[in-house]
């Protein structure tokens, strides 16, 4: 069974099929592309639980380990649902499933990605609602509950695709509950808000991990220079990919991309392993 020393790279965020819409990877690909780079991986889907998978994937000895994102179409912001998700990740993974607060949240925001729906009968559009904050501005009901009992769960939580405000108060009840990490997905891409400023503010929480992705800095959303000062503003920068797109680089491509990223904003060695290993490998494991 794999488990998660030792490892070239951890990627925390990796999109294969089936997923809202085509990606260039079957689950079992990216687990075999990932171990031929001696990675890790964690597949990501917003249409459901890809903890099944994950657990059939190392039962082939592959570096894979999964995630649920709480969206209507995947059962919702239920305790239940990420009960379900732990329990299909199976008892001998070496990696916390990832529990994504929702992310088909509010209008679509635009994207530069040429996108194909994965099923002709799936309108994702009709998927979306606002989980995360009542109009009270406070937390739903609902996500409360997701934390308090992902306390008790091999899980580690991300904000998904919440904005500033939303992403706050879940810092906010997660450290009144005592959630051992937390992850702030995507943290200064647009749609989140964050500034440099909040997050070296937000570097005192304990367990607070926040994600840089490379599609964001491919899209042109962030650039390399912004890389640099995210990781000397936060001590646990964790470096994904949000890869899986059919007409975007492959994992070996992202990799060698990577290292030409890392010499240009001036990293170092020991900065380097930790956004690309140490940190996530820490978010994830038991």
């Amino acid at each position: 069974m794999p488990d998660l020393s030792g490892r070239v790279v951890v990627d925390i965020h990796h999109h294969a099929g089936p997923d809202l819409y085509r990606r260039r990877l079957t689950s079992v690909a990216a687990g075999r592309a990932y171990a031929e780079v001696g990675g890790w991986v964690v597949l990501k889907s917003h249409l459901t639980s890809t903890a099944a998978r994950a657990w059939e994937a190392r039962q082939e000895g592959l570096p894979v380990s999964g995630s649920l994102v709480l969206n209507e179409l995947a059962g919702g912001v239920h305790p239940r649902a990420m009960e379900q998700a732990v329990y299909a990740h199976g008892p001998d993974s070496p990696a916390r499933l990832i529990v994504h607060l929702p992310t088909l949240v509010g209008p679509a925001h635009a994207s530069a990605l040429r996108r194909t729906s994965f099923h002709p009968l799936l309108d994702a559009d009709r998927w979306r609602g606002d989980r995360v904050l009542g109009s009270d501005g406070r937390l739903c009901r609902d996500v409360r509950e997701v934390l308090r009992a992902a306390r008790d769960l091999p899980v580690a939580v991300a904000t998904g695709h919440s904005d500033r405000q939303a992403a706050l108060r879940v810092v906010d009840e997660a450290v009144r509950l005592g959630l051992p990490r937390l992850l702030l997905t995507h943290a200064t891409h647009p749609m989140s808000g964050f500034t440099l400023d909040d997050l070296t503010e937000l570097s005192q929480v304990p367990g607070l991990y926040v994600e840089l992705t490379a599609l964001t800095l491919l899209l042109g959303h962030r650039d390399v220079d912004h890389l640099g000062e995210l990781v000397h503003a936060h001590p646990r920068v964790v470096f994904s990919s949000d890869l899986g797109q059919p007409d975007q680089p492959d994992v070996k491509e992202w990799l060698d991309l990577s290292e030409r990223w890392f010499h240009t904003a001036r990293l170092t060695n020991h900065q380097i392993g930790a956004i690309t290993r140490t940190n996530p490998a820490n978010l994830l494991r038991p």
